[in-house]
């Protein structure tokens, strides 16, 4: 494949094929296979076997989506209500007459002082253990820098199944293994998370709230059972991502400080707008003095100008965590409500999406289209897990909740009918 022997698009042989030229058993083979999928390089459809991947594999999951056509409601993205954002104006005025006053130049501190205290006052009102602040550009860019501060090519990361595509797109690409773990409503699965620990995993990623694509949210129960497995494992790298601050009610119920190496990354993507780029990182000393010694390297520092709009939105309340929180879990439950009265599994405690199972991701989601819904296939978010559709609410009004779950009880019903022929 490095060398174009095996061109994009390719079909590769059988498994069972494979290992009779080879002479190995088919097991091997299998292994091979699964770790050459594991990395993005080869994908498998079913019955049709596996291939070379046509795409990179940063950007594979991101491209698994549906066309959306016109007229068509598209509720695929994962991305906030506009209307909910606040206007940039002012703080993007304030940060400007600041740089007027003071310009930032090579040698200024990577972190002003004002937000790193503000960010340090949020951390501390949610229970997140002392550490220095860094900054970085978005979740993501926090997340890879922590994972390379402390893993080496072939190391294990322990993700939720379903989770956030872009980690599981992530971390094959950093030359990482994922191992999934399973989640319900509360949050990962204790068990789950002990099985990949003693399974070599080497660092645990967790979505405190407003987890992508479920909703759920870790609840106080469900973190002191997973402080409980981290208790058994010191050793392990523990990432909590808390993307989720500003659009929800639920408490944080953090499990940072449970392991000796840890990271806590807050983005203000969702609360204030995605093109910020900005996140706060805290977590223990050596993680963090690791990630701002790598950071100078490479970028530097987040634009000082974007620090200062953050703080400003921040310091005038710009957004109104209870009326945002409010407007999403109204349309979020109303869903959620809707399609279980009409027999219809579906998972959403917090956040702006709504995971439904479904037992044909191609078929539903091919159905809702024609019923003028375009919504996430689930295999931008399972690694092991069952299929099922991501279901955004931010584009939706109240009164779409019963239409949309109208749609969704009509998309299932064929498969459901086969299945009870």
């Amino acid at each position: 494949m490095r060398t174009g022997g095996l061109a994009a698009g390719r079909p590769l042989p059988p498994m069972r094929e494979l290992a009779q030229q080879l002479g190995v058993n088919a097991n091997t083979v299998a292994a091979a296979y699964r770790s050459l999928r594991e990395r993005g390089v080869i994908e498998t459809a079913g019955r049709r076997g596996s291939r070379v991947r046509e795409r990179p594999p940063g950007a594979a999951r991101e491209a698994i989506r549906p066309e959306v056509p016109e007229g068509c409601t598209d509720i695929s993205t994962g991305n906030p209500d506009t209307a909910l954002l606040p206007p940039l104006h002012a703080a993007l005025a304030s940060a400007a007459d600041n740089a007027s006053r003071s310009a930032v130049l090579y040698g200024a501190p990577a972190v002003s002082e004002p937000l790193a205290a503000e960010a340090r006052r949020l951390l501390d009102e949610d229970g997140v253990p002392d550490g220095p602040v860094a900054l970085t550009s978005g979740a993501l860019d926090a997340i890879e820098r922590v994972l390379a501060a402390h893993l080496r090519t072939g190391d294990a990361v322990a993700v939720e199944d379903p989770g956030w595509g872009s980690l599981l797109d992530l971390i094959p690409a950093l030359g990482l293994k994922t191992l999934p773990v399973a989640v319900d409503d509360e949050g990962p699965l204790p068990e789950e998370a002990a099985r990949a620990l003693r399974g070599g995993a080497r660092a645990l990623v967790v979505t405190a709230r407003a987890q992508n694509p479920t909703g759920a949210a870790v609840t106080p129960a469900r973190a002191r059972r997973l402080r409980e497995v981290l208790a058994g494992h010191p050793g392990t790298l523990l990432i909590e991502d808390d993307h989720g601050h500003g659009i929800v009610e639920e408490p944080l119920n953090t499990l940072t400080g449970s392991t000796d190496c840890w990271a806590l990354v807050r983005s203000t993507a969702k609360a204030y707008g995605p093109d910020l780029r900005l996140a706060v990182v805290t977590g223990d000393a050596v993680t963090l003095d690791r990630v701002r010694g790598r950071q100078l390297l490479g970028p530097g520092w987040v634009s000082r100008l974007l620090q200062d709009a953050v703080l400003y939105l921040w310091q005038t309340r710009a957004v109104d965590v209870a009326a945002v929180a409010r407007s999403y879990g109204q349309r979020r439950n109303a869903l959620v409500r809707a399609l279980e009265a009409r027999g219809v599994e579906a998972h959403g405690r917090s956040g702006m999406n709504v995971w439904v199972p479904v037992p044909d991701e191609t078929g539903a989601v091919a159905r809702l289209l024609h019923s003028g819904w375009a919504v996430a296939p689930g295999a931008r978010f399972r690694l092991a897990s069952p299929p099922g559709v991501r279901l955004t609410v931010s584009p939706l009004r109240a009164e779409d909740a019963g239409r949309l779950a109208d749609a969704v009880a009509a998309a299932l019903r064929p498969a459901a009918a086969r299945r009870y022929d």
